[in-house]
């Protein structure tokens, strides 16, 4: 399957508390943290839902 790394680019203060635990559930606790996951409808829908504080590379 495809990975997916994920970048906490920008920062969780002003954000809701379901973002914020979107980004703990993604692994992200400090900017320009990464992490790698297998491409799955349930990743994607965590990405989606933080889209405006990471960057995603498809590798």
């Amino acid at each position: 399957m495809a990975q997916v790394t994920v970048r906490l680019v920008k920062s969780k203060i002003g954000c809701s508390p379901k973002q914020r635990a979107t980004l703990e559930a993604l692994g992200l606790r400090k900017i320009r943290q990464e992490n790698s996951f297998e491409d799955s409808p349930v990743v994607q829908g965590m990405i989606n839902k933080v889209k405006h504080l990471v960057e995603v590379v498809a590798s």
